[in-house]
Order: structure tokens, then sequence, then C-alpha cells
């Protein structure tokens, strides 16, 4: 009887072994993996690194497992274009993601919505009524203002000769600049749970759960993750209710009023039933807190990475100081209107998006039927991620990828806007960032009014060699320590 069982046991063995090696053999080629944990083993802090390492052994469309979840992982150009052009559609939907389901209102956000009509339409209303060129340029004055007020700062700090925190100082005008657009307040001027909240609703988002990884225990909370997440989707939830009959009230109170920030913008057209699709309170919310997350940090960690390049460089530093020089003469002020006239800025900042990509693994693709790609069978399901970090360090396409070199980009067609391949910094196709030219129009701004305004000095005798550039993963990989520099006033006698 024993052996009677021995060999049925076996049997299943075998059958199970004979079906994972088949349902293997139609994913692209990875590594061996361990049972039950996959190749969690293969990380550490920085994962996008890791898979870049693993990618030069296995190619550059390979299968990691996340747990039990196979990940399909895209590492070169070509890789890129056949998931977010040449399949675009396929594969434009997004997975399940325990913390966006509960804070972002069962995913009816933009960022992490599943692909379908009604985010087709949640993405048409982000584009043409909250991202539109008419609604970025009305808000130039304020970022001119909120500009002006870190040069003063700067300019005290430079007489004083202080260390300044630059990490410090741009997250605070980022998160003054994305509040005063979204919300009509300034970041500081908003109650303190505010801040807490954003911070954790970006932690957790960035955080896995447990059971996405291994499905199976889906009905174990474990150290109370989604009695968190639902903690936290109260916190977003009464805050924004707040924020909504805040502006409904002073909407009412002035009639002349003319719509100034984003929660406006939305209010006029839930108000106006002109969305093509149900739009109520529900999907108000979703995109504020969208747009309050995903602006945060973004484009302050872009300048600091740029300005840390920068300070690495002293020979581009000068370049640019030169070009800007040219460009606004004796004036204080950088324009936003001149920012198209300035070539090597944005060679700088393309520079800066290849090897310091805010986003190095874009956020996750899934199909949304079975596909074959590139010789591979890809079912219905299957998770795809970018790895936009491992591309903008290809040897095939760099020369001395790991340098900077903004000449590279002398007379280049390569763009940032999701067209070339080459360079991904705001993901390309239907799940491409909306806010894109927002981001750009204000890395342009900062990263040329702090190098036209002031030389740097490293502080405690540091050489621009010994600057750290450790990356610190997570939903925007920002730099592991704070940068910190002397500012110089260099206008003082212009």
């Amino acid at each position: 009887m024993t052996s009677i069982w021995l060999v049925a046991l076996a049997s299943v063995a075998i059958i199970f072994l004979v079906k994972e090696f088949i349902k293997r053999r139609k994913l692209p080629p990875g590594p061996i993996r361990l049972p039950l944990i996959g190749n969690l083993h293969m990380f550490g802090e920085n994962l996008h690194q890791d898979l870049y390492k693993i990618a030069k052994k296995h190619g550059p469309i390979m299968t990691i497992y996340f747990g039990l979840i196979p990940t399909i992982v895209a590492s070169s150009p070509y890789a890129a274009q056949q998931f977010l052009k040449d399949h675009d559609q396929i594969f434009a939907s997004r997975p399940y993601h325990a913390a966006c389901y509960y804070i972002f209102y069962k995913q009816r956000n933009l960022i992490m919505g599943k692909y379908g009509p009604y985010w087709r339409h949640m993405r048409k209303l982000c584009t043409l009524q909250l991202l539109n060129n008419v609604k970025i340029n009305s808000f130039q004055s304020m970022r001119k203002q909120e500009v002006q007020i870190l040069v003063n700062f700067l300019i005290k700090a430079a007489s004083n000769r202080d260390v300044v925190d630059l990490s410090a100082k741009l997250a605070s005008l980022s998160a003054n600049m994305a509040c005063l657009m979204v919300i009509g307040k300034k970041y500081n001027n908003v109650d303190g749970d505010f801040k807490d909240m954003i911070q954790q609703t970006s932690h957790m988002a960035a955080t896995p759960n447990l059971a996405e990884l291994f499905p199976f225990l889906r009905f174990i909370d474990f150290q109370g993750s989604v009695l968190r997440m639902k903690q936290i989707a109260e916190s977003c939830d009464e805050f924004l209710e707040n924020v909504i009959d805040e502006h409904t009230r002073q909407y009412s109170s002035d009639q002349s009023k003319t719509s100034i920030d984003m929660v406006d913008t939305l209010m006029e057209i839930m108000q106006s039933g002109e969305a093509e699709f149900e739009f109520d309170r529900r999907h108000v919310k979703a995109i504020l807190l969208d747009l309050l997350v995903a602006s945060m940090d973004t484009s302050s960690t872009s300048i600091e990475w740029i300005l840390s390049e920068l300070l690495k460089h002293p020979n581009v530093m000068k370049k640019l100081q030169s070009e800007l020089d040219n460009v606004f003469d004796q004036k204080g002020i950088v324009e936003e209107k001149d920012l198209k006239n300035l070539d090597y800025l944005n060679m700088v900042i393309k520079e800066g998006f290849r090897l310091h990509p805010v986003a190095p693994l874009l956020l996750p693709h899934e199909s949304i039927e079975d596909c074959t790609l590139d010789g591979f069978q890809m079912p219905k399901g299957s998770r795809v991620l970018v790895n936009v970090w491992a591309i903008g360090r290809d040897p095939d396409v760099w020369r001395e990828p790991e340098k900077f070199i903004p000449e590279r980009f002398v007379e280049s067609t390569i763009d940032v806007r999701g067209q070339n391949f080459q360079l991904l910094p705001f993901g390309s196709g239907r799940r491409s960032c909306p806010g894109l030219q927002l981001g750009l129009t204000i890395v342009h701004l900062v990263v040329a009014q702090l190098v036209h305004s002031f030389d740097w000095e490293l502080p405690n005798g540091m050489m621009p060699n010994d600057i750290n550039m450790t990356e610190k993963f997570g939903l925007v990989t920002a730099r592991a320590l704070p940068l910190m520099a002397i500012p110089i006033y260099r206008l003082h006698n212009k």
C-alpha cells in the first residue's frame, strides 16, 4: 500500500514538473528559480540594477519569478519597442495592486487603472483638460514666484557661506508647486497630517504585498498591511472630501471666480455633466490623489540627479553657464519662453534622464490577451517590466554608457517623448506619462535658474569625485544621501 502511495505521489510530482517545464519553455528564458520564492533571493536593495546584471546573462527579454508570479523583463530598446509600440494595446493594462485598489478607489486612478473604455476616457480628460499647454502655461507666474523664493533663500545662504541641503530644498519646491497647481495651497500650508498621508501612500504604492507574490496567502493579512491600507485610504478620502467641499463653498460664494487649480477644473467638469463617462466625486478624488502623488517628488528627484552630475563635472557646469549667460545676458531671472533656445541645457537634461531615470523600472504592464512576441508565447495576464535604467546603459546603443557626456546628443535626433526607445524617462505608448510637458518645463526651468544664478562649492573640502551617487530604490529612485553644497551667487556684479 505504501509503495502505491509513493508511486502516486511521484506521478503527481512528475506531471507537475512536466507542466512547469512546458509552461516555462513557452516563456522567455530566465534564471533558475527556487521553490516558492522564485528568484527573490537574487535581489538586493536596487532591483533595477540586479535585473540589469541578470539580463546580461539571460537576454533583453527574460522571465523572472517574484515569488510565484512570472514577470517578463525588457532591457533593450528593441525589447521595449516590442511591448510599448508593436504590441502596445495588448500590454496597455496594469496588474492588480492591493495598495492602489484600496487607496485609489479600486484602481479608478489614471496611473494604475485597468485598460479599457473607462481608462481611455480618463486619459483623454486629463490630457485635454488638466495637462494641456494652456493649463500648464496658466501656472507660469506661480512657478516663477516659487523659484524666485528659492533663489532668494540661496542668495542669503551664499552671503553666510551656509551649507545647503539641496535635496530638501528641491523637494519643498516641487511639493509647493504640485500643491498649488492641484489644490491651490502650498504644501507647507496644508494640514500636517497631509504630508504624512502622501508619504505613506507613496510607500504603500512602492511596496509589494505578500499576497501579490504568493496568491495562496491572499486571505491572510500579514502585519496588518491590508488594515493599514484601509486606514490610509480613509485618511486620503477625508482629506480630499474636505478639499472639494472647501472649493465648492468658495465657488458658490464667488460666482465670478475662474478655474485656477485642478480641483476647480475637475469640479466644473463633474457639475457640467460633459464627461463622456460616469464621473463623480470618486473619480475626482482618484485623479487628485494621482496628481499629488505622481508630481510630488518626480521633478525634484530629476533636478537633484542632474545637479549632482553637474557638480561632479565642473567643465560641463561651466559650459552650461556660458550658454545661459549668452541667452539671459545680465538678467537674473530665467524666463520660460527662452528655454527653447538652450540647446546645451537640453543635452544636459537628456543625459541626466539617461543615467538617472526617476522611474528606472516603468510601472508594470499587463497583457489583456494571449500574445506571441519575438517567438515567445505570453498568456493573458502576463506582467511586464521595462528596465529603462538598463536601456540607458546598453553598450550597443551608448558609447561609454557609464559616463556623463551631454555632447553625445549633439546633432542627435533622440528625444525623451517616447518615440525613441533608447531613451524612455517618461515611458511610451498608451501608458506614457501624461504630465511629460509639465515635468520637462519644471526641470528645465529650475536647473537653468540654479546654474545661471550660482556657482556651487562642495562642503568640507570635498572633491567632485567624492560625491556619493548611490541610489535608493522606491516609487521614485532618489539619491541615498542628500545633496549638500554651498551656493556662491554669481550675478551680484552683473
